[in-house]
């Protein structure tokens, strides 16, 4: 395999657009790359464009009806079919909707290709891990699920284990659906409790069914939950799981709406623990899958400039094997035109300055502890059923 790491890009993916009172402004697509650039981290990634997916691709995930529909409203915004879940709220259609969309898919499932065929070892596409997407309707931001698209583009290929593991603060509840009853792929989310939060599912409960019984697992984690227990969370069930599964390629969704300053959720999440679970999804890759191919995208994140261009800029150095010091001074060019574009000011560092550390699940638990309850709850609902001890 290639050494360099892939970085999926495309300047058009920032006309994914809801318009100016819509938390998931464009902008910290545009300010990821513009500080990727700033490190420098352009020049030791190969920077590639995919082309958009073609309705062959989204028929792999989402009903034609569908597609169709978002077609009819990328073109008339105003004549959006709700119905599909578009023009809601949520998800306002805009033009050229179906075009953007099925970019950022294209992103996604080219990088999947090449990881497929050995072009490389690893690839990001952080405008991409729109996992809300179902296959017949837009939800929660999300129009074309191009984590789904991806790993049914790898099914079709010919892989036979696709692990996804999925850190957003919001459960990854359209890729769950989408391999509901597959024993080939295996979901992981760790989320935010539903009772809580969008989207009320991904319950410890919801394990998969038929010959997919014990493909899906679920973590609701406390509101308030922090980097201490975030990460014994994640610790706690995702390395054993695919230590189990031994998956060909591992795909992995990190949403950076976990943080402690994101406005739409209530977990307390510091840059630094989100760094750690990327530099530890890049190891489990190393560890268990098959020529360490791993595919990382990016996901929710709506504080738009002091988070998440931070954190998926430290997750395109992890992968480049080109990590960038927690401690490092953010360029001032970038901070420049943070300000230029946004008028707010930018962090001054790459980190929140904390220093992460959790106790391992097999240090012991207490069964009063409502993480531990958390972590207990996902291991005993899915564990067994993949024939491992919870």
């Amino acid at each position: 395999m290639s050494g360099r790491a892939r970085l999926m890009w495309d300047d058009a993916v920032t006309g994914y657009d809801f318009g100016s009172s819509h938390p998931m402004d464009p902008v910290r697509l545009a300010l990821t790359m513009e500080l990727v650039r700033a490190f420098g981290l352009d020049r030791v990634v190969d920077v590639v464009a995919a082309p958009a997916a073609g309705d062959s691709t989204l028929r792999l995930v989402h009903h034609q009806a569908y597609v169709d529909a978002v077609r009819r409203a990328s073109r008339d915004p105003r004549g959006a079919d709700q119905s599909y879940g578009l023009g809601t709220v949520d998800d306002p259609a805009f033009a050229g909707m179906h075009e953007t969309s099925a970019l950022i898919a294209g992103q996604s499932v080219g990088a999947a290709e090449a990881l497929w065929r050995g072009e490389t070892a690893h690839a990001v596409n952080f405008a991409g891990g729109l996992h809300h997407a179902m296959p017949g309707s837009a939800s929660g931001f999300c129009v074309y699920n191009d984590p789904a698209l991806a790993i049914a583009r790898l099914l079709e290929l010919g892989a036979e284990r696709v692990a996804y593991v999925d850190v957003d603060v919001h459960h990854g509840d359209g890729v769950q659906t989408a391999f509901w009853e597959d024993p080939r792929v295996l979901t992981v989310s760790l989320h935010e409790h539903p009772r809580t939060l969008f989207p009320q599912t991904g319950w410890p409960e919801e394990t998969g069914a038929g010959a997919g019984e014990g493909s899906a697992v679920n973590v609701a984690l406390p509101a308030g939950t922090g980097d201490e227990g975030w990460l014994r969370a994640f610790h706690s069930v995702v390395p054993e799981l695919l230590a189990d599964f031994r998956p060909e390629v591992l795909v992995t969704q990190h949403g950076a709406d976990t943080h402690f300053e994101d406005p739409l959720a209530h977990l307390a999440v510091s840059l630094d623990a989100q760094r750690a679970v990327q530099a530890s999804c890049h190891d489990l890759a190393h560890d268990y899958v098959e020529g360490g191919r791993w595919l990382a995208l990016g996901g929710g994140g709506y504080a738009v400039v002091d988070v998440v261009p931070r954190s998926w800029t430290h997750l395109v150095a992890i992968a480049a094997h080109a990590p960038v010091e927690p401690e490092s001074a953010v360029p001032s060019s970038w901070r420049d035109a943070v300000y230029a574009r946004t008028r707010q000011l930018a962090p001054g560092r790459m980190t929140d300055g904390r220093t992460p550390e959790w106790q391992p699940w097999d240090a012991g638990y207490d069964p009063a502890d409502r993480l531990d309850q958390a972590i207990l709850a996902a291991r005993k609902a899915a564990f067994p059923l993949r024939g491992l001890l919870a």
